[in-house]
């Protein structure tokens, strides 16, 4: 039986952000790995994440569009779900 790897996300902090990649990424993304990215980046624009201090940007990009594919995908037809 294969070991299970931790899944690592990699987060834009100060390089650009390219929108289309991310959202490239999102949409390939099943469902539960979707959440796991949003809750992480939620966690990325939180005080405690950054000291304090306000998110970067970046960080509130990635999550703006981590939680517009979620909603996309509820919104979608019974047909596109599958």
């Amino acid at each position: 039986m294969e070991a299970t790897r931790p899944i690592m996300y990699s987060f834009a902090s100060d390089s650009p952000l390219d929108l289309g990649a991310l959202r490239s990424r999102l949409e390939a993304m099943d469902g539960a790995a979707l959440v796991r990215f949003g809750q992480a980046a939620a966690f990325m624009c939180s005080p405690r994440a950054n000291m304090g201090k306000e998110p970067r940007e970046a960080f509130l990009v990635q999550l703006r569009e981590a939680r517009e594919e979620w909603r996309r995908r509820l919104t979608a037809s019974p047909q596109a779900r599958q």
